[in-house]
């Protein structure tokens, strides 16, 4: 998979490109601001991820993943 990363004013110039870029399998990284923050990926449909479940306490518990959290989803799971 590719990575690349865009700012916004980038993005806007080339959203076509951009797109097409995604149906071939790329992902994007959109920058914000003067510092070039990342604040987006913009990935094909088919690499998106299922939601985590939470099984029996589906509706009786819920959580929520702050941002600069630096546990990978796969050591969350499995810790």
């Amino acid at each position: 998979m590719d990575k690349t990363e865009l700012s916004v004013g980038e993005l806007k110039a080339h959203f076509s490109e951009v797109l097409e870029k995604v149906q071939q399998g790329h992902q994007i990284t959109i920058l914000f601001g003067k510092q070039k923050t990342p604040v987006a990926e913009i990935i094909p449909l088919t690499q998106k991820k299922s939601p985590i479940r939470l099984g029996s306490l589906s509706k009786k518990a819920s959580f929520k993943i702050n941002p600069g959290f630096k546990m990978t989803e796969d050591e969350f799971l499995n810790s």
